[in-house]
């Protein structure tokens, strides 16, 4: 005997897939890499870096100073007085123990500015400094 036509079309729609757990499961993994991405800091100012022959790129540069032509001071796009970027280094390097500071001075910045940055870098314990240049 065949089955009613009411009880074929309750198995029909009783067959359905249900698309919340797939849903929940994407979610979490797009909540998982946003949180593990590792983002790209920017110092905040652009500056004219001089030439070096022999300069080679450095992949995991997390701290990056910039140093203006007029001898301002920029750490995650704002100024920064020159007295306060050891304070803001070791801020920094708690975030990331393994980060290493890139110094992109301006060709027309002093170099007591630079030293002054390279000796706040090392006084909060990096002592992997670099200094950003364009290569030749």
């Amino acid at each position: 005997m065949r089955a009613p036509l009411g009880k074929i079309f309750q198995e029909e729609e009783a067959e359905e897939i249900n698309m919340t757990p797939m849903l929940d499961v994407v979610f979490i993994m797009l909540i998982f890499f946003i949180v593990t991405a590792s983002f790209v800091k920017e110092s905040g100012i652009d500056v004219n870096r001089p030439e070096a022959a022999t300069a080679v790129k450095k992949e995991r540069a997390n701290i990056l100073v910039a140093i203006s032509d007029k001898g301002e001071v920029w750490i995650n796009k704002r100024e920064v007085d020159v007295r306060a970027v050891q304070a803001n280094i070791e801020r920094l390097k708690a975030e990331n123990p393994q980060g290493s500071v890139v110094i992109q001075a301006d060709k027309k910045a002093t170099t007591d500015t630079l030293i002054r940055v390279m000796d706040a870098a090392r006084a909060a314990g990096v002592f992997d400094v670099s200094i950003a240049a364009q290569e030749a």
